[in-house]
């Protein structure tokens, strides 16, 4: 037998232990990364929500459109409620990436303070309108603007629709509410053309 021989597996032994040591260490490493990430995401979005209401608060009470923090380039313009899917939501001026990271938008397209055209609102899929999946026909939105104008509406509609092909459509003398989000919802891809969108139609203005 050659003497060098227990020698060099016991080496070969060593640096084995020594890579699966350094893998586990790596292995740790990651978790604790990924855990710190997926913890910090709900303080980000739980901390974003307060400051987000407290600028929809003070909106209301100085009639001024007020920034949830200093760098903001939105504020809020509406409240959006649900008693059945048990959501209220502050929706923000735009429907930019950089407003639905943080809440629901209002499209820039539609104006809140024409209460007799289309609202049309956007907002991420597994976020803040995942409700939409479970959303029947006949369900309630209540929507309060900063007036405290508190305005009902139906679901009348619920369809979807390949944007790349047809434009979702929007009256200028029809009150009604259209919640929009992207299609399917357990998509593991995001950014494809389907939109699934959610009808409202006017029904009182509440006091």
């Amino acid at each position: 037998m050659d003497a060098d021989r227990p020698y060099s597996y016991s080496n070969h032994d060593a640096s084995v232990q020594q890579e699966k040591k350094m893998f586990k260490i790596i292995l740790l490493l990651m978790g604790l990364t990924f855990f710190a990430y997926g913890a910090y995401l709900p303080v980000k979005a739980e901390l974003s929500q307060l400051l987000i209401r407290h600028a929809w608060q003070k909106s209301i009470d100085t009639g001024a459109s007020i920034k949830p923090w200093g760098w903001a380039d939105m504020h809020p313009v509406m409240r959006l409620q649900s008693a059945k899917h048990q959501q209220d939501l502050i929706v923000l001026a735009g429907d930019t990436g950089n407003v639905l990271a943080f809440a629901p938008g209002l499209s820039s397209i539609t104006s809140q303070n024409n209460p007799s055209s289309t609202w049309l609102v956007s907002g991420h899929r597994d976020t803040h309108f995942t409700f939409l999946k479970d959303i029947a026909i006949g369900d309630l939105i209540t929507t309060t603007q900063l007036d405290q104008k508190r305005r009902s509406f139906k679901v009348s509609a619920i369809d979807v629709i390949d944007i790349s092909k047809q434009k979702i459509s929007i009256s200028d003398h029809q009150s009604e509410l259209k919640l929009v989000t992207c299609f399917p919802f357990d998509a593991i891809v995001s950014g494809g053309s389907l939109r699934y969108v959610v009808t409202a139609s006017f029904v009182s203005l509440l006091t």
